[in-house]
């Protein structure tokens, strides 16, 4: 029997990431030592604080549904947080909950990208983008993130892509895959240069808002109050807060937005789980001790990371700004990124992500995440290190 389905089905692309972690799950059911440094979850509990809200949530009985823009108190508590560690005031109305982060973006795509629309997104960046925007006949036009200014873009090269076919355009810092942070000079370049376009809508992914190092502050793009009538925030819980299983996100909205955003909701998701929506509050309003240490933590295992990188023959890498992803360059080894990939977990049990899962101009690089343990971090370093050093001494 042979289904046709929509042409629509043969564009729509995956995240490598998850590819990647069921080939290393595989490789361990048949006995083989794997470590992972190629998904980007956490490797930390969940606060126990969190944990006992929403436990004690499910036991007061939240077990039903919610409005479908999420449940007021959270709502309330979103915009809260955005005014303490944003400094912008936004309205409990027009803030949205959504199962993880991905809604945002895909409702954001599905009200302003189809065919004869153009969208910008980062490359090399989160995969997801480039799939949706292809699913939905949208051009994808990418915005270069090139290694020597840390993977921030040149804003006025990015600007010099907007037309009057462009919809809508993706920022994301700090960056996954590459760690990198656009600071406030090139963002104030280009808000100053997109109010020659006041038809296009700009989607902030924040998702690493927190996850910032050496002092650096983030900049969200709704600071900039000449663009927030049309910017869509997207952020969640599942970085800061280790909590990428509960699937719990957020979008900002424009209040000219926010009922057709609901509207998405509604006819695909009706509202998330009513009892992780009381546990968002308690990761919001609780106690941040143990966010802090992740924090912490993370920025160790980064130096760690870049240190033991750089000295395997054939990499080279800068120190990632933000998020908890190193992206070194790996031209010096005479590999492909997809080949390296497949060589690392084949060969020595160390999962990685191509930098080619990330889009065409990911080739050259390889992601490693930092969201690891030390232990596992300084393995599979030196299993990478003693594996590229052979293959040098052999000419292979």
């Amino acid at each position: 029997m042979s289904l046709q389905m929509s042409e629509r089905m043969s564009r729509l692309g995956t995240e490598s990431a998850f590819e990647v972690l069921a080939r290393a799950k595989a490789l361990q059911a048949e006995g083989k030592d794997i470590i992972n440094l190629g998904i980007g979850s956490p490797d930390f509990r969940t606060p126990d604080n969190i944990v006992e809200a929403g436990k004690k949530a499910l036991d007061d009985g939240y077990h039903f549904y919610t409005p479908a823009k999420g449940l007021p108190k959270l709502r309330e508590a979103v915009a809260t947080d955005i005014l303490k560690y944003r400094q912008v005031q936004v309205d409990p109305n027009n803030v949205m909950i959504v199962p993880g982060g991905k809604p945002t973006m895909f409702f954001a795509l599905l009200m302003f990208a189809e065919p004869g629309a153009e969208v910008l997104y980062p490359n090399p960046g989160f995969p997801i983008y480039e799939s949706m925007i292809s699913f939905t006949g949208a051009t994808p036009v990418p915005i270069e993130l090139p290694e020597e200014s840390g993977f921030s873009f040149d804003p006025d090269a990015v600007l010099a892509k907007v037309n009057e076919k462009t919809r809508l355009i993706i920022v994301n810092t700090p960056g996954n895959p590459t760690g990198g942070v656009i600071e406030r000079a090139a963002l104030d370049r280009f808000v100053e240069g997109m109010q020659k376009w006041p038809n296009v809508v700009i989607l902030a992914d924040e998702i690493y808002s927190r996850l910032l190092y050496d002092g650096l502050e983030h900049v969200s793009l709704l600071q900039y109050e000449s663009i927030r009538d049309r910017t869509i925030l997207l952020d969640g819980w599942s970085k800061t807060w280790s909590m990428t299983g509960w699937r719990l996100g957020y979008g900002v909205w424009p209040k000219s937005l926010i009922d057709d955003a609901e509207r998405l909701q509604i006819n695909s998701n009706s509202c998330p789980s009513a009892a992780v929506q009381v546990a968002g509050i308690e990761a919001l309003l609780g106690q941040q001790d143990d966010a802090a240490e992740m924090h912490r933590t993370f920025d160790k295992r980064r130096k760690l990371m870049v240190e033991g990188l750089n000295s395997i023959p054939g990499f080279r890498c800068i120190m990632p700004k933000g998020a908890f992803y190193a992206f070194p360059n790996i031209t010096g080894t005479g590999m492909k990124a997809k080949e390296l990939e497949g060589l690392l977990l084949k060969e020595v049990g160390v999962a990685t992500i191509a930098g080619t899962s990330f889009g065409h101009l990911g080739e050259g690089y390889i992601r490693f995440s930092y969201a690891s343990s030390t232990e596992n971090i300084n393995e599979a370093l030196r299993r990478v290190r003693e594996l590229m050093a052979s293959r040098v001494s052999t000419g292979a």
